[in-house]
């Protein structure tokens, strides 16, 4: 049975460049190819729910679930010439509180995708999901 969510937001107040670390990026499309049309994470230790989806990834704060507070969109990861390489992006800023969460967001969002990998099947199955080519031989 599948669930729905509405979620609005206004026009932004801000909008900024910014980069995604690698290690970032790559773990949250991971899990969100593992999770279906988009993944839910959320963050208990600022109180605030991760929506991630194919386009980008929304923030929702527990004190008004439907109003997104900001989001992290236009990721160019075709701009980077390898996999370990930041990923180019914009923060989208709806709300005057945003500003505040913004500084440790990005490292909680990292924790959060973590806890999430170890607690699902994906994370217990990555050793049988990653193949393994054999060491060259010199």
């Amino acid at each position: 049975m599948a669930g729905y969510e509405s979620f609005y937001r206004e026009d932004p107040l801000e909008v900024r460049p910014a980069q995604l670390p690698a290690a970032h990026y790559n773990l949250a499309h991971r899990l969100l190819v593992g999770g279906g049309q988009c993944l839910f994470v959320p963050i208990r230790s600022i109180q605030y729910l991760a929506v991630i989806d194919a386009e980008e990834i929304i923030f929702v704060d527990r004190e008004a679930k439907h109003l997104v507070e900001l989001a992290w969109r236009h990721f160019r990861p075709q701009a980077r010439s390898g996999l370990g390489e930041p990923v180019p992006y914009e923060i989208h800023l709806y709300r005057d509180k945003a500003q505040q969460i913004l500084p440790r967001l990005q490292d909680e969002f990292f924790k959060a995708l973590n806890e999430l990998d170890r607690r699902t099947a994906t994370g217990k199955g990555n050793d049988e999901s990653i193949l393994r080519f054999p060491p060259r031989d010199k």
